[in-house]
């Protein structure tokens, strides 16, 4: 049970920072989804938001986001905007 946390159940709200566009969205959003635990992924792009459900470990996602180039990290908020978060350099 190593990228599991049963306690995790509720979900996960990620802001995430260097998405220039939809398409990146979409790329965080299948990256997240192939996460062992994941049951949903939602990327924002307008908000640069992702809210994932299941029992996946809030760290565990956060290492495959930033193993695609773009920045994440774990929030309370509910949405403040992300697409001026330009943390990754050379665009799409």
């Amino acid at each position: 049970m190593d990228e599991l946390d049963a306690e995790n159940s509720g979900g996960n709200t990620l802001s995430i920072s260097g998405m220039t566009c939809n398409g990146c969205a979409n790329t965080v959003t299948r990256v997240l989804s192939r996460v062992l635990g994941v049951e949903s992924a939602n990327v924002d792009f307008e908000n640069g938001r992702a809210v994932v459900t299941g029992t996946a470990r809030p760290e565990v996602l956060i290492n495959a986001v930033e193993a695609t180039g773009y920045g994440a990290h774990i929030t309370q908020e509910k949405s403040t905007g992300g697409r001026n978060e330009r943390g990754r350099s050379g665009g799409c």
